[in-house]
């Protein structure tokens, strides 16, 4: 059965959607079968991956008009496929927002797939609304990009105390799977100071790999690639390839 990987953080900015395209990349060149699934009405991990938004995508599904398994699409990376996202998914806010299951549509979704696959990652939007929360309870672990800065460490408790609220509620099952450093910049003290602090704090719930400030990693998205079809040498790459180990270590 498929281990389902939500990426979360109710800030923009952090790395969020660039860790799960590259996470998922490097997990398929190890061999496992991976599905991101793009649940967040910007559609940046989409295009992320060189799909196109138009046509059926996650709110389809939402809306009963199709099931997960019709709109997935394969990627450039063997192994990789993509259940791919449009604006039209910011409607699904309001759809749901009066249904007593709105927050379980994602799970009965991605159910019939957990045999399909190794990996399912789940790229939310930067919030902690509706869409955030079925990704929590759709998943098993939950990932959390947090940006070396002091405004995201400031974030950092609104999000686990979510979790622990839907950890009492809707998904007794969910556990942090661990918390990365992103756009690192060795030169400044305060990034320092953030993954002193929190590494401190969380211990082995933080990842030993982080992610770089790396223009590389920055362009790649335009181009349609995960880093490893981009520029597999630079440092952004080395660093998801060595993430995507830890993932596969932890499960």
């Amino acid at each position: 059965m498929s281990r389902i990987i939500v990426f979360v953080n109710q800030k923009g900015g952090v790395g969020k959607t660039t860790s799960a395209i590259n996470l998922g990349a490097y997990l398929a060149a190890a061999g496992r079968k991976v599905l991101l699934v793009d649940f967040d009405p910007q559609a940046n991990l989409t295009s992320g991956v060189g799909a196109r938004s138009e046509g059926r995508g996650t709110y389809e599904v939402i809306s009963g008009q199709a099931t997960m398994e019709s709109i997935i699409r394969p990627t450039k990376v063997a192994g990789l496929s993509v259940a791919p996202s449009s604006i039209d998914l910011s409607g699904a806010t309001v759809e749901l927002v009066e249904r007593d299951d709105r927050n379980d549509f994602l799970k009965a979704a991605l159910a019939p797939l957990r045999d399909a696959y190794d990996f399912i990652l789940v790229d939310c939007p930067p919030s902690l609304g509706v869409l955030t929360l079925n990704g929590l309870s759709a998943a098993d672990e939950v990932l959390i990009p947090l940006q070396c800065e002091y405004f995201a460490l400031e974030g950092l408790s609104l999000i686990l105390k979510t979790i622990q609220l839907v950890q009492r509620g809707m998904n007794p099952r969910l556990r942090i799977l661990g918390i990365l450093f992103t756009m690192y910049d060795a030169r400044t003290r305060l990034a320092q100071d953030v993954v002193s602090q929190v590494t401190g704090y969380f211990k082995d719930r933080v990842f030993s790999t982080i992610i770089p400030r790396n223009v590389r990693l920055s362009e790649a998205p335009s181009h349609g690639l995960p880093i490893c079809l981009y520029d597999p040498s630079c440092v952004g790459a080395r660093s998801y390839e060595r993430l995507a180990g830890e993932v596969m270590a932890r499960g």
